[in-house]
Formats: structure tokens, C-alpha cells, sequence
């Protein structure tokens, strides 16, 4: 067994306060979020079960998810006409450069905040 798969298993939950196991060695009836919800559940405001970790040897530290039971998880909402529009109006106002107001069929990048035409226009007057 190796160093870093021993710090990752801990069944008992001694040594994190939870259940853990290896990155891809997770018991049956454990899901991340993402998996519950490729099932169409969510986990419902049950408590984290237990956790999966992987060390990354490259920079030293440890990636963690959080699983939850399947037992307990709960179908997903579904979307209503008014969750639909907001969502519409979010993504509108991703889509909108604030500056020159175009709107674009991609969302903008947040690192600038404007499109590439008033990036451009700002460093040429710089």
C-alpha cells in the first residue's frame, strides 16, 4: 500500500471526522453531486456520508469530494416558467458588453468584463 493511498482510506472515519476512501474506491450507494444529479437526484439536505480524496503529488495537497447517500437523495426540482426567464436574463446579461451594449452569441470573458472590439478601442487610446 502506498503512503498516499494509506492517508486516503480511512473507513472508520477516525482520522477526518468522516468516512474516506480513495479517489475510484468509493463503497456502493455513495454519489458525488455530480453523479446524483446525472441521475436526475439531489442529495435533499442529508448529511455528507462520507468523502473520496486524491493526493496530488504535484503540488502537495489533496483534492476532496463529498458523497452523499443514494438511499436519501431526493428527484430534482423541476423548472418553473420564472426560474426559466431569470435564468434567460442572467445569461442575456452575460452575453451584453457593458461599455458599447452588443449583444453577443457567446458569453464574455469576467477576466475583462467587456468584449474583444472595447478591449481592442481601450489599449489602442493607451
Amino acid at each position: 500500500m502506498s503512503a498516499a493511498w494509506g492517508k486516503c482510506f480511512d473507513p472508520s472515519g477516525a482520522r477526518y471526522g468522516i468516512p474516506t476512501y480513495p479517489w475510484h474506491l468509493a463503497p456502493d450507494g455513495l454519489a458525488t453531486r455530480r453523479q446524483l444529479r446525472a441521475q436526475g437526484l439531489r442529495p435533499g439536505g442529508q448529511e455528507i456520508a462520507a468523502q473520496v480524496m486524491r493526493v496530488n503529488r504535484r503540488q502537495g495537497g489533496v483534492r476532496v469530494s463529498y458523497l452523499y447517500r443514494l438511499d436519501l437523495a431526493k428527484p430534482v426540482r423541476p423548472m418553473t416558467s420564472r426560474k426559466w426567464g431569470a435564468l434567460a436574463l442572467a445569461m442575456l446579461a452575460r452575453r451584453t458588453c457593458p461599455r458599447c451594449e452588443i449583444t453577443y452569441s457567446y458569453c464574455l470573458s469576467t477576466r475583462h468584463g467587456i468584449c474583444g472590439l472595447c478591449i481592442t478601442a481601450e489599449s489602442a487610446a493607451a
